[in-house]
């Protein structure tokens, strides 16, 4: 096992905490933690494509990276009108 999927292993509790808080909690909490679990997602996915040595997470990684604050605001603009 290398180092790159150890650490990816390690990640793996961070990021189970931000689901199960995205899925509990105020609606404040919860946007908060959609956006801790969207940036372990990216740390992990870009750990995974060092691990693997695929390039094509990277794309994933970083489009991830870039959608993830529009995707959140966006919620936080449906919850503020509609729920």
């Amino acid at each position: 096992m290398s180092a790159w999927l150890i650490a990816a292993l390690a990640l793996l509790p961070a990021l189970i905490v931000g689901v199960v808080s995205a899925a509990r909690g105020a609606a404040a909490r919860r946007l908060v933690a959609i956006q801790f679990a969207t940036s372990i997602a990216v740390l992990l996915l870009v750990v995974l494509d060092f691990a693997f040595d695929q390039p094509s997470s990277m794309d994933l990684a970083l489009t991830l990276a870039l959608l993830s604050l529009p995707g959140t605001l966006v919620l936080a603009l449906f919850q503020e009108r509609w729920l």
